[in-house]
């Protein structure tokens, strides 16, 4: 395989080509001669979920779906053998969601300057929706072909001029006439050599008539059976390109011979009726229910036994809220075809959504003789749509929530900064200290709150790892049982091979947090709140009905009370945003936030209720059999390290500026001052001494705080980096900057906050070389 074009030039940096690389919507890929990868691209990630960081150093083969892992390997040995030259296969990758996605494997060998095989090199192609198109289109023409088979009407098509050999007969045309359409297709004279001697001119004439161009409605004639038979038929017909030279005829033959042929047929089209999964109904001009089928029963929960023969009136009787049933009389009065949704409730009980078409059958005369009402369950299709509407509302609300909160952390940042430097001056047992110690605290739950929108809004800094769930929710039951109250048993069942998922630690804390808070308040005279925990089975029904999830092994959390249940209305807008039946002590943020978080995860939330005898809220999370990661431990700095050293800081809000300046030159350090990017660059410039820290704001007019970074380092190579953001994860997708790999410091932060950071961000081995922007 040719190496891509402007893949890599001698004149390109490193960081040009990773970015180009990282750019495209390919994977491009190399391995060592074991299969294990030694470099992906961005692209990687986002078509199978998993990071490249986590990627590098595993076998390709882990990635691979295991039905296709052998086949696969077949075709890579003969190359890294160096008996072929280049291989390519299509095989499904496995995602991080616990699903695949169909790629296309291009790969050649990778040799050293020596010409001795390093591993290979390839390409990684994203072909699912190819795939899932041909699978369509396949399915669109085997169902085209039964339709055809199946349907009583022969479709032809044939030339506009004599003899009119027909071009094309559906294969049903043997069942009708007797001769295969193989037959008639080969015989050019076939269509007029059968008519009846006595219907030839007729016929004739009027196929001469609509090739010329005239209206055709329709005709009555014999045509010749193979067992020699005549038999009626109905042909109705039509010109193609009749805005233009005629193309072809085409048309449809129904067999109408006699009544109890027409009968057998009726029978047949209604043995199709009673197995169609679209409940139908039947009614003739006066408004008498002729047919109902078995899908209508089991839709409508009426007996066909019960409706049959009986006015329409039988389907609105006892049941006046139901808008289907009198659109259907409007529509039999007005003589107007009518489709459209609507939703009704069962005979006995239970409601559903279903999409209806009521449409006239016209006699010969054009005349109204039947009305067929063709009705379709969409009840998963509307909670579907549901949930579409609920994912675009969280957005909207979301970016406003991202805003604010933003906004609030740089007013929090210099609120809980300076009470503590108020503190420190006071003395403790001062009337002002408690009034500072009430503004702190303040603070801290406005931080609190502004956290909860960055978590609804998907802006929080997120740092999953892989934990388990059990000891998750052991770690939060003493909390628990302070938060719910005396007056509230605490319950927890633990299921005994519960493994692990893979989820922010605090969020998940949250989540657990924010349901049992819900549940504590659906019981004010005290109750039972019960924590389970359990493993189960996704299967393809579930996973139809949340968007984002896979079917396959999930882990999940259910939280029960004994309370005062849920109502339909309030069900359906649970989990929207600002939406609370606690009036004024409600902020509506906490079942969307769960909502955010478990979905965010890869997970879905749902809610059984009965009113008055309580709620389930079940959390699933995808299961993961990763390592439990131990948590980070970073260089041990007291809440009041001093330091030496010389900062640059940089920052636009003046306010948070003076802050940090202020809290860090009392503690020892010397700090230089940047009021944006520009300024920032020309202070460095112009200090002739070392800087050994950069503390930036990310998101400033102008330059950026990583674009600052770069053109420090440009220069001082040595300087630290420590970035500052209200944003978090809004920052690190649009402004390059990784938690992983660069220390961040959120707002608000308070003096504490600040120098810990500060302190660990100098103290820290240096990394063997620089990240990559």
């Amino acid at each position: 395989m040719a190496t891509p074009s402007g893949l890599i030039t001698p004149a390109r940096s490193d960081a040009q080509y990773r970015a180009l690389v990282d750019n495209l919507r390919q994977v491009i890929f190399e391995t060592d001669a074991r299969g294990q990868w030694t470099f992906l691209n961005a692209a990687w990630t986002e078509i199978t979920g998993f990071t490249v960081a986590e990627s590098l150093g595993t076998s390709f083969l882990r990635y691979v779906h295991p039905d296709d892992q052998q086949r696969h390997a077949d075709l890579f040995q003969p190359l890294l053998e160096n008996t072929a030259d280049y291989f390519a296969v299509e095989a499904r990758y496995l995602t991080v969601a616990g699903g695949y996605r169909w790629v296309e494997v291009f790969a050649q060998l990778s040799l050293d300057t020596q010409g001795a095989v390093r591993g290979m090199l390839g390409t990684l192609t994203d072909i699912t929706e190819r795939k899932r198109a041909e699978e369509e289109l396949q399915a669109t023409r085997a169902r085209g072909r039964r339709l055809l088979a199946s349907s009583p009407a022969v479709i032809y098509s044939a030339e506009p001029a004599e003899p009119f050999a027909i071009t094309f007969a559906s294969e049903n045309v043997v069942r009708q006439l007797g001769h295969p359409a193989e037959a008639i297709q080969r015989d050019a004279g076939f269509w007029l050599a059968h008519v009846h001697p006595d219907d030839v001119a007729a016929v004739r004439e009027s196929l001469v008539a609509l090739a010329g161009g005239a209206p055709q409605r329709g005709q009555q004639y014999r045509i010749r059976h193979d067992n020699g038979e005549y038999r009626w038929i109905y042909d109705e017909r039509r010109l193609v390109g009749d805005s233009g030279p005629p193309v072809e005829i085409v048309g449809s033959w129904v067999d109408v011979t006699e009544s109890r042929r027409l009968e057998e047929e009726r029978a047949r089209l209604s043995s199709v009726v009673e197995r169609s999964a679209e409940a139908t109904l039947v009614i003739d001009a006066a408004g008498t229910i002729e047919f109902v089928n078995p899908a209508w029963e089991r839709l409508s929960g009426a007996a066909a036994a019960e409706l049959v023969g009986q006015d329409t009136a039988a389907l609105v009787e006892g049941r006046p809220d139901s808008e289907f049933y009198r659109v259907l009389r409007r529509a039999l009065d007005s003589g107007e075809a009518w489709s459209g949704r609507f939703e009704s409730r069962r005979t006995a009980g239970g409601a559903y959504v279903a999409e209806a078409v009521v449409s006239p059958v016209y006699d010969a005369q054009g005349h109204p003789a039947n009305w067929v009402a063709g009705v379709h369950d969409v009840t998963h299709q509307q909670h579907i749509e549901d949930q579409l509407r609920q994912a675009q509302k969280m957005e909207i609300a979301g970016r406003l929530a991202g805003g604010i909160a933003h906004d609030f952390n740089n007013l929090l940042t210099v609120i809980a900064g300076r009470s503590q430097l108020l503190q420190g001056r006071l003395a403790p047992r001062s009337p002002e200290a408690a009034d500072v110690e009430l503004i702190a605290e303040t603070a801290r739950r406005a931080a609190n709150l502004t956290r909860q929108l960055l978590v609804f809004s998907r802006k929080e800094a997120v740092a999953p790892q892989v934990l388990k769930l059990n000891a998750a929710l052991t770690g939060t039951e003493k909390m628990l049982r302070r938060v719910i109250g005396e007056d509230v048993r605490l319950l927890t069942r633990l299921g005994e091979h519960v493994s692990s998922v893979k989820a922010d630690p605090s969020q998940l804390e949250q989540v657990i947090l924010n349901l049992a808070v819900n549940a504590r308040d659906a019981m004010p005279t005290g109750g039972q709140l019960t924590l389970e925990t359990a493993e189960a089975e996704v299967d393809e029904a579930l996973a139809r009905h949340h968007v984002g999830m896979y079917p396959g092994p999930y882990l999940t959390l259910t939280v029960t009370d004994t309370g005062c249940g849920i109502d339909a209305e309030t069900l359906a807008h649970i989990f929207e945003p600002f939406f609370t039946t606690k009036g004024e002590r409600g902020t509506g943020l906490g079942l969307s936030t769960v909502y955010s978080i478990v979905t965010q995860s890869g997970g879905c939330v749902t809610v059984d209720s009965t009113l008055g005898r309580g709620t389930a809220f079940r959390v699933y999370l995808p299961r993961v059999y990763d390592s439990v990661e131990a948590p980070e431990r970073g260089p041990a700095s007291g809440p009041g390290a001093r330091g030496t050293e010389t900062i640059l800081l940089v920052e636009d809000e003046e306010d948070v500026r003076s802050l940090a300046r202020e809290i860090l030159t009392v503690h020892g350090y010397t700090v230089l001052e940047g009021r944006d990017g520009a300024h920032a660059l020309a202070v460095s410039e112009a200090h002739a001494g070392p800087i050994h820290l950069l503390l930036t704001d990310v998101v400033m007019p102008y330059l950026s705080g990583r674009e600052v970074a770069d053109r420090i380092y440009a220069t001082r190579p040595e300087t630290r980096v420590l970035f500052s953001s209200g944003y978090t994860d809004d920052a690190v997708i649009r402004h390059r900057v990784s938690r992983s790999q660069t220390p961040l410091l959120e707002k608000p932060y308070g003096a504490n906050g600040l120098l810990r950071k500060v302190r660990e961000t100098l103290d820290a081995q240096p990394p063997a070389r620089r990240p990559k922007s």
